[in-house]
């Protein structure tokens, strides 16, 4: 019998705590730590159902009154018998709740080892159980509801209908190898092509979201650039909505990239405020602009700030040529409260690069920061999410390629008239891959780092 318990809900105090607990068995020992109002013991209590009572302590003294819930496996999270204590949210109380658990011989679970166990028991595939820590994680709307849809097995439809494919072309084959005398239909090379085919084109639009995938679930890496006192540092505490770096009337404050994290058009930014672009003798302010350039390079959008009272100057054509080495840039230009911005824009260099789009801000007043979210939206469109057909961590994406390229070999070995046994190798190693992917085949070393990167208590 091994029962596991945690605390679901951190350790900063909240308004509810929830304490689960799994295991075959566990109901006999969830007792210890809870006694229902009506009396009736746990392990009678209607399943999938709250009971009000009290929480006991190693000594079985009321430490709180809360709800308890009982779930019997298979029907539930883990695919084990399962149960929950909600409470008030005291770091203390749930302690002393855990504690009787423990003293009645339950043990401290690990990280995501309650999801580890839905995936061990075949509740969860894979793809699914990372999309739990996803979805833990998500930091938009959007990379919600795209794990959400993956916690649903969209992936895990995708990938077993390529699996399922290339097994009945596979088995087909062996089945006529093995068993000559039976009636078994040759394995045709024309229905082999269309199954690879079929598949390779499945995982070519998996792969093509690798990128989006990367954007919903880490962000744009988003680099503020400018020349000194162009109101970098003022855009980005506007976007934070707080002072995150120090803004002065003085040139150059800002001598180190700056980092935040904010939502913009319902897109999440990894803002970089950089130090001002220009030529300067200071040592120091010369290595916090090479850095501002590093930072520009590395970059998914960069965002180059223009002070529209003081106009172009040749500093800032230097740095828009700059900013025009990133995929995406927006020109934004600043202190449209003191002139407005568009008056500036027919004064802007004709031969230099062309930004995806012009807004007019003032990070002083807020004005034209709706107009900036939109742009940047509009670089970064949601599309359609709800699916979940999208890649979201290099584990996948890795296994998703090296089916594809053995498919690939194996189509590429089946039109140069190699033999059905050479193509189904580069098959099988295909199957190995996407078995990977959805936990088929996957090793414990795989499954074990997976889940490493889970709190306690899910």
């Amino acid at each position: 019998m091994d029962i596991i318990a945690a605390i679901a809900t951190g350790s900063a105090p909240t308004a509810i705590g929830v304490v689960r607990v799994s295991g075959e068995g566990c109901f006999d020992l969830c007792g210890a730590a809870f006694a229902a109002e009506s009396g009736r013991s746990f392990t009678d209590l209607e399943p999938r159902k709250m009971v009000y009572g009290r929480m006991l302590d190693r000594q079985g003294r009321c430490v709180d009154r809360g709800l308890a819930v009982r779930f019997p496996g298979p029907h539930s999270y883990t695919g084990e018998d399962c149960a929950e204590f909600h409470c008030h949210g005291s770091p203390v109380v749930l302690r002393e709740v855990l504690s009787s658990l423990f003293a009645a011989g339950a043990r401290q679970a690990g990280p995501g080892e309650f999801t580890k166990r839905a995936f061990l028991n075949g509740r969860l595939d894979l793809t699914e159980a990372e999309a739990v820590a996803d979805l833990i994680d998500a930091e938009s709307a959007a990379a919600a509801r795209n794990a959400a849809a993956q916690l649903g097995g969209s992936l895990r439809r995708d990938f077993e209908a390529i699996y399922d494919q290339l097994l009945d072309v596979t088995s087909q084959f062996y089945a006529v190898v093995d068993y000559p005398d039976e009636d078994i239909e040759d394995l045709h090379p024309a229905a082999l092509a269309t199954a690879l085919e079929a598949s390779s084109a499945t995982l070519r639009r998996l792969l093509d979201t690798c990128e989006r995938g990367r954007v919903l679930k880490t962000g744009v890496r988003t680099a503020i650039v400018g020349r000194p006192n162009a109101g970098k540092s003022s855009l980005l505490n506007a976007l934070a909505g707080y002072e995150r770096a120090i803004v002065t009337d003085i040139p150059g404050t800002t001598r180190d990239t700056v980092e935040e994290s904010v939502l913009c058009g319902g897109v999440r930014l990894r803002l970089i405020d950089t130090a001002g672009i220009h030529e300067t003798a200071d040592a120091v302010e010369r290595l916090g602009v090479e850095r501002s350039r590093q930072a520009v390079e590395s970059a998914d959008l960069a965002l180059a700030v223009v002070d529209a009272a003081a106009g172009f100057t040749e500093e800032d054509e230097e740095i828009l040529r700059l900013a025009a080495r990133c995929p995406r840039w927006i020109l934004v230009l600043n202190k449209d409260d003191l002139v407005p911005g568009y008056a500036q824009i027919a004064r802007m260099p004709k031969d230099l690069p062309q930004p995806a789009d012009v807004v007019c801000v003032s990070a002083l007043t807020g004005t034209g920061l709706d107009v900036l979210a939109d742009a940047v939206a509009d670089l970064f469109p949601e599309g359609d999410v709800a699916d979940g057909a999208i890649l979201t961590n290099i584990r996948q994406q890795e296994a998703a390629l090296r089916a594809q390229r053995a498919i690939s070999r194996a189509a590429e070995a089946l039109v140069s008239g190699m033999t059905p046994d050479a193509v189904l190798t580069d098959a099988e190693e295909a199957l190995s891959a996407l078995g990977e992917l959805t936990g088929r085949t996957a090793g414990e070393e795989i499954v074990s780092r997976i889940f490493q990167r889970f709190c306690v208590g899910k």
